[in-house]
């Protein structure tokens, strides 16, 4: 208890101490408080293009999740349990597309044009001819493969799959660039259905609602699917993906250590400063015998105590500038338009996360006891004597 009251009793004397030089401390303060803020919206700024290297890397097509080998009696609304937000149904076949005397290896993939329409971008990238409807013997093909069989919307093109299934000709109904090599060069669309085969199962491209983990919509999964099912999420599929997100949170922290230090720095020099101009005061009390212990504890409560004040005021003020953002979204498009992790939308979107809004106050913490100890050994070594000269 007596360690608690002389705590409080020195704490009390450090906000007095702050508050007489109000001037200097609120100077102290805005350059944390700045420091805080600015910090916070880069944060939440740099998870917002995380987010939208995620979002537009999944919604043009692979979705957050993929499933393969589900059995063909397996209902589509299984898989659509909490923090789903789509299931887009789709059967696959290997094949080669052919025009004239000329071959192109494919993936054909049925789909539900409608279902794919409202949640994927596919649709939004077509260069020549329209969607696809659900009307069969209509085909949908990536630019390079137009290119390769020299053909354009409207041609009629022969689908001859690897096996199990008859061959068909569909009619080009348009054509499309995304601008991702292995989408446009590898994968043909059209309508569920259009491809006579035995049952061999269907694979699935699952959306989930913001924030929500991959790995716990599939622990979910294991739960209800027979263990033949394949998932695969898109960390898995896009590990080049996983390493930039990786790659950017390693940066923006580099960057917070980086700026603390140096205010941190700021901060010891500026305290040096404003315990010299009331060196006097320092001087007084030790010499009415208040140890040289008690003195550095006093210096630390001043600046952690200026350090706590002015997080609090910057985590308010970078939080609600995220927020406000966030309502708009930053257009960066016109840097991003030849970015393939782009390829949807250029709008970044801020989002405050426990790293964006905790890291940088509490490392303005950690780095202000680092501040604190040079103005407090400063005072501390020195007799009340040699202060008072000083005067």
């Amino acid at each position: 208890m007596k360690t608690l009251n002389l705590i409080l009793f020195w704490l009390k004397v450090a906000f007095l101490f702050l508050f007489r030089s109000l001037r200097s401390t609120g100077i102290l303060s805005l350059m944390l408080v700045t420091a805080v803020a600015a910090l916070i919206f880069l944060s939440a700024l740099a998870v917002g293009v995380n987010d939208a290297m995620i979002r537009n890397s999944v919604s043009l097509y692979a979705g957050h999740i993929s499933v393969f080998n589900l059995p063909e009696e397996t209902p589509k609304d299984k898989l659509a349990v909490s923090g789903v937000t789509a299931v887009l149904k789709r059967h696959d076949f290997p094949g080669n597309l052919i025009h004239g005397n000329t071959a192109k290896d494919i993936r054909l993939t049925e789909i539900d044009p409608d279902a794919e329409r409202r949640v994927t971008a596919v649709s939004k990238k077509i260069v020549d001819g329209v969607y696809l409807s659900n009307a069969q013997g209509q085909i949908f093909i990536g630019q390079p493969v137009a290119k390769k069989l020299g053909v354009t919307s409207g041609d009629s093109i022969l689908f001859t799959p690897v096996a199990g299934a008859q061959s068909k000709i569909f009619q080009v109904a348009g054509i499309y660039r995304t601008g991702i090599d292995q989408i446009d060069g590898e994968i043909a669309f059209c309508p569920l259905g259009s491809v006579v085969s035995p049952s061999t199962g269907w694979s699935a491209a699952v959306f989930l609602r913001e924030g929500v983990e991959p790995e716990s919509i599939i622990s979910a999964y294991r739960d209800v699917l027979p263990g033949t099912v394949v998932f695969k999420s898109w960390e898995t599929l896009m590990p080049d993906l996983k390493q930039l997100i990786d790659l950017n949170y390693v940066s923006m922290s580099i960057v917070i250590l980086l700026v603390f230090g140096v205010v941190s720095l700021g901060i010891a020099c500026a305290f040096v400063i404003l315990i010299l101009k009331t060196i006097r005061e320092y001087g007084i009390i030790k010499a009415m015998g208040v140890t040289s212990g008690e003195t550095m504890l006093l210096i630390i409560f001043e600046v952690v105590l200026m350090n706590l004040l002015a997080s609090i005021l910057g985590i308010f003020l970078g939080i609600a500038i995220s927020l406000l953002v966030r309502e708009t979204g930053i257009d960066l498009t016109a840097f991003t338009s030849h970015n393939r992790y782009f390829a949807v939308s250029g709008v970044i979107y801020p989002r405050l996360t426990l790293f964006a809004w905790a890291v940088p106050p509490a490392l303005a913490f950690l780095f202000s006891l680092v501040a604190s100890i040079w103005p407090a050994v400063l005072v501390a070594r020195r007799r009340a004597a040699e202060v008072l000269r000083i005067v």
